[in-house]
């Protein structure tokens, strides 16, 4: 009981924090260019309201019903992925036809699919837990699947999300009764085929040549980089204080969204990062416990898979920040602007209070 409500009050705390901090980030731009500097806090305000009460909602209907419909979630998900790249269907922002618009609100598919396939997968692994090992007949045929919807996603194009998608299942996959030699060989084909992906768009090479040297082309692609490290590195111990960000004045672009952590860097330094950090790893712990002890084999994966999912994306937004890895796209959970992740985390936040009931 006492971790539901760990997990419950950190969650709370994020997103709220999350919209603070969108706000903070936001306001100059908002105000330019919408002549509201409140409009993407209140944007993040109503998905924020909705996914609570998703996540209230959630949490009291049984984890097992996902197990029953687990097949009609997945299609359904795969129908929304096929739908969002039909022009007149699917909207455009930033380059990606990833969205159904609603005005000037938007959802996108990718952020459903995250959660049905470690549904999905999640069934599949209870099922054939013990034959895993049986490479052609259980391991090749829910990859496939994955990687079909991995190419999915990749036609928007949105290779965070699928990036993210890929390696969270891949290592649920990995905790199942696998054998390692496998998984050594499909991380080797994994490596080909990410070459030959930021070989075949000239965007993904860009965005490597400016993980590599951003100084090269400081105005062009490494603009974006240098100027999160900008940002980062005044913030010194205790930052500059909560809405003193320089860098949101139109250096940073779009600053609430992907590299929301550089404000929250300059803003509040190191204390508030360190702060940060360890509300997100007591979130994780708590949550990985819970999966420990659930009895329940398709809960287990369930609430494990959603913890990775969470983890990894976590981890790819700080090390993009800090220009460690390439852009990727990948926002931070719970933190950075936008309604589908933040509907999708706290809808998977439900889940997993649910399967604390167990544990």
């Amino acid at each position: 009981m006492k971790k539901r409500y760990i997990i419950l009050f950190l969650t709370i705390f994020l997103t709220l924090f999350g919209i603070l901090m969108i706000y903070s980030s936001s306001y100059v731009w908002a105000e330019y260019k919408f002549n509201n500097p409140y409009k993407f806090a209140m944007h993040q305000s109503i998905f924020g309201l909705v996914g609570f009460i998703m996540m209230i909602i959630i949490s009291k209907i049984d984890y097992r019903l996902y197990y029953k419909h687990a097949n009609l979630i997945l299609l359904i998900s795969g129908i929304l992925l096929i739908l969002v790249l039909i022009p007149g269907i699917g909207v455009i922002r930033n380059g990606s036809r990833s969205w159904f618009g609603i005005g000037s609100f938007g959802i996108q598919p990718s952020e459903i699919a995250k959660l049905s396939l470690i549904i999905f997968v999640s069934k599949y692994l209870a099922n054939n837990d013990r034959n895993m090992a049986d490479i052609v007949h259980y391991s090749f045929p829910i990859l496939g699947i994955v990687f079909l919807f991995f190419f999915l996603i990749l036609l928007e194009p949105d290779f965070g999300s699928g990036a993210i998608i890929v390696l969270s299942l891949i290592v649920l996959i990995f905790t199942s009764n696998i054998k390692l030699s496998f998984f050594i060989k499909l991380g080797l084909l994994g490596i080909l085929g990410i070459v030959g992906l930021i070989i075949a768009a000239p965007y993904r090479m860009a965005r490597i040549l400016a993980y590599l040297n951003p100084w090269s082309d400081p105005l062009g692609s490494g603009f974006q980089i240098i100027q999160s490290l900008y940002a980062i590195g005044p913030g010194g111990l205790f930052g500059l204080g909560l809405g003193n960000s320089i860098q949101k004045h139109f250096y940073l672009p779009e600053p609430q969204t992907d590299f929301i952590f550089a404000i929250i860097s300059e803003e509040l330094g190191f204390i508030g990062i360190i702060i940060l950090a360890t509300c997100y790893i007591v979130l994780f712990y708590n949550i990985i416990k819970i999966s420990l002890a659930t009895p329940n084999l398709f809960g287990k994966y369930l609430s494990l898979g959603i913890i990775l999912e969470f983890i990894l994306q976590t981890l790819l937004n700080l090390l993009v920040v800090v220009g460690l890895i390439p852009v990727t796209g990948v926002t931070l959970p719970f933190l950075s602007y936008g309604g589908s992740s933040l509907l999708i985390c706290l809808a998977g936040m439900g889940i997993v209070l649910n399967i604390s009931k167990d544990s």
